[in-house]
């Protein structure tokens, strides 16, 4: 089972149009074209009737103190905890692959609808529903892909891994508003294989992606 894309390499850097945000020599960060990547799939196992996608940062800072913060940089040594950027259940094995900006091409406030997706696939709520929670203008519910956006100051570049799960059954059990964590552990004894697909993204001018 292989998962690629022709949007970047495997462990390569991701492209700014695939993130949430893009460096600004002047601010800092700015908004970028947030559109997801273009994802293909081959070698899926017999018997797969549906497939679930999930992308995840593992290098997020635990605490946020000096998340952003002006002459102060996140260490390397400061425990990381996972981010969830993208959970989508119901995926047709046979649809072909995403295409690029199918599913994501731009920032919305508040996020977008969800959790029904395109292509009769159904969409979770990534972690910028939590960031964003005491945001009076950003708040909100935040399904589907919206890409990197790690701290300005991180003295560490971030790694976004995209994992496709072939599932033997046609529709996740899982209901309503759902996240990452709560698609494992629905699809835990109904995973036949499952391909990763990694990409590294920085807005630290000092830190090599």
């Amino acid at each position: 089972m292989k998962l690629t894309s022709r949007s970047f390499g495997d462990n390569q850097r991701i492209p700014a149009q695939f993130a949430f945000c893009a460096p600004d020599s002047q601010s800092h960060v700015t908004l970028s074209n947030n559109r997801n990547p273009e994802l293909s799939w081959s070698d899926l196992p017999a018997g797969a009737k549906s497939l679930a996608l999930i992308c995840h940062d593992y290098d997020v800072p635990s605490r946020p103190d000096d998340v952003n913060q002006e002459g102060r940089t996140i260490a390397a040594s400061l425990p990381r905890i996972d981010f969830y950027h993208w959970v989508l259940v119901d995926l047709d094995p046979h649809a072909g692959p995403i295409r690029a900006g199918e599913f994501s091409d731009g920032v919305t406030a508040r996020g977008k609808p969800g959790p029904v997706g395109p292509h009769a696939t159904r969409q979770g709520i990534n972690d910028y529903t939590m960031w964003f929670a005491g945001d009076k203008d950003m708040s909100g519910n935040y399904f589907g892909y919206d890409g990197p956006c790690p701290p300005w100051n991180d003295s560490i570049v971030h790694h976004y891994v995209f994992t496709l799960y072939a599932l033997d059954i046609a529709r996740c059990p899982v209901e309503g508003i759902f996240r990452g964590p709560d698609v494992l552990a629905a699809i835990k004894g109904h995973v036949l294989g499952q391909a990763q697909l990694s990409g590294v993204y920085s807005l630290n001018p000092d830190v090599r992606a």
